[in-house]
């Protein structure tokens, strides 16, 4: 029987585990220790795996950007020779489909990783615990778009062949690089982590060209790998990603934590996970998001939110840093007073503030983290995502940018989750 003095012992319980799930997302440190093939270092895959973003889904429900990404998958590994071979083996039941969060992955947009793919091995030096992510392929038509060409598969084959020997190289020789650091300094330098990374992608650049130039492979390879990060600003944000990945999943299931520790998209839905309430996601119908589209492209042709790349704003960068980035909005709409604005209402639903990563316009405020699903549902104002648009088509690829929100379905329902967990325990 609930006696009294019970809610200010349970509201003392919850406030006490989500300052700790803070403390163990601002203490992580996570950095990049190597770099290995997805096959051989992601726990749990296998041949037959294809690991995806967002919360699980069967191949019957995917849409179309993450439907072509499987097929192109399936087709650069080998089991299927064309598009009309991989619609039979992905709806075979022979393929083993999983949320790259349930791997220790995460993957930007259509997320997909399969064994042969190389993939950035980020570590969490303070609990021990590590986070990986595939390469950046640029933009255009790209596999995390859902496109499957014979220029895909070409590309993701030199990024085995080439690009992750030489930096695989390079890393060794320049030893592990702190990407907590990195990732302050990119904010100073006006990136926000999720959809402008040109600092942070300078930056490694600069950590690593030395060690590519002496590493022992013919200059050709080491041109062409420089010339490729060089051209692709978004490099960076695969090593963003994993990092802010190791750094949440500390503060995974810590009991009476109503603090968000994952937030991803399917393409379908949009899920979160909370760190109290374990591994349980808690999914609603994605969003269509409002931005700018390439000519020729229009809501029309959008598919629905997708992508692992929320995990940035889940660790309070991307769309929650974008007063440090006002030139993010000519790539996702908006004024870099809407950029400002955004940072500054996300602090109404976060426990507290980042003490590394901070933003020199807003008197080097630290950037709101933390989300809490009691702030969201209470205030009303959703976490704000800045993000990249698929074509609702397999095979077509990227056609524009800009910003959406979660359903607040996922939170309420978290919510009542919470609330039925003290009951079922006698404490409400």
């Amino acid at each position: 029987m609930k006696e009294e003095g019970d809610d200010e012992m349970v509201q003392e319980r919850i406030e006490g585990a989500n300052r700790l799930a803070l403390e163990r997302i601002l203490n992580a440190q996570p950095t990049l220790i190597g770099i290995g093939t997805a096959g051989e270092v992601i726990p749990g895959m296998t041949k037959k795996t294809i690991l995806h973003a967002g919360p699980p889904i069967s191949w019957e429900r995917m849409r179309g950007p993450l439907r072509g990404a499987v097929m192109g998958g399936l087709i650069y590994e080998g089991l299927a020779k064309d598009e009309k071979e991989a619609v039979e083996l992905a709806a075979s039941g022979e393929i083993v489909f999983a949320p790259c969060h349930h791997h220790d992955a995460v993957g930007p947009m259509a997320g997909v990783v399969t064994a042969s793919m190389p993939v950035w091995i980020v570590r969490n030096m303070v609990q021990g615990n590590q986070a990986y992510c595939t390469f950046n392929e640029g933009l255009g038509k790209v596999l995390r778009y859902g496109a499957y060409g014979e220029e895909v598969i070409a590309r993701l084959r030199w990024m085995e062949k080439v690009l992750a020997p030489v930096l695989k190289a390079a890393l060794e020789l320049s030893g592990p690089i702190n990407l907590k650091n990195m990732i302050a300094q990119a904010i100073m330098m006006g990136d926000e982590g999720h959809n402008r990374n040109k600092g942070g992608t300078s930056l490694l650049i600069r950590e690593l060209a030395p060690h590519i130039v002496a590493a022992d492979f013919c200059n050709k390879e080491k041109i062409d790998v420089l010339q490729f990060m060089h051209g692709n600003d978004h490099f960076f944000l695969n090593l963003t990603m994993p990092a802010c990945k190791a750094s949440l999943e500390a503060a995974k299931g810590i009991p009476y934590s109503t603090i968000v520790y994952t937030m991803a998209r399917n393409g379908t839905e949009f899920g979160i996970r909370v760190s109290g309430l374990g591994g349980r996601w808690f999914t609603a119908p994605a969003e269509v998001i409002d931005g700018l589209y390439f000519p020729g492209y229009s809501a029309a042709d959008a598919n629905p939110d997708i992508g692992d790349s929320a995990i940035t704003e889940t660790c309070g960068i991307g769309g929650f840093a974008m007063a440090a980035a006002p030139a993010i909005v000519q790539f996702v709409g908006g004024t870099p007073e809407d950029a400002m604005n955004y940072s500054k209402m996300m602090y109404e639903i976060t426990e507290g503030e980042n003490n590394a990563y901070k933003i020199p316009v807003l008197n080097f405020r630290g950037t709101a983290t933390g989300i809490d699903i009691r702030k969201v549902v209470e205030t009303g104002i959703l976490p704000i995502i800045n993000t990249g648009i698929a074509h609702k088509e397999p095979g077509v690829g990227q056609i524009g940018a800009g910003l959406v929100r979660p359903p607040m379905k996922c939170f309420e329902d978290a919510l009542e989750a919470f609330v039925a967990d003290l009951e079922e325990k006698g404490l409400l």
